[in-house]
């Protein structure tokens, strides 16, 4: 999880970068040095909230599995029953 908010922390100070350099102001002017921590937590967030919708997309994904797991089973052992009573 970490991992992720750091990345998408660097990205945020990333696209701030990139926004200065479109605007062609300097890098670390003082008066706009603010900036950099609202973007970098901006990124953060975004990281936190996408590691809780992957979080959660695996757990639906692993509820299914083990759903479809038990419907195979089921299937499985009522065709060896089949074949077993048509023999």
């Amino acid at each position: 999880m970490v991992s992720r908010v750091l990345f998408w922390s660097g990205f945020g100070v990333a696209v701030r970068f990139w926004q200065l350099g479109l605007e062609m102001r300097p890098f670390f002017n003082k008066g706009s040095l603010w900036a950099y921590p609202v973007f970098a937590g901006a990124g953060a967030s975004f990281g936190y909230w996408l590691q809780g919708v992957d979080e959660r997309q695996a757990a639906i994904l692993e509820e299914r599995k083990q759903i479809i797991l038990e419907k195979r089973a089921r299937k499985l052992a009522r065709d060896a029953g089949n074949a077993t009573t048509t023999v």
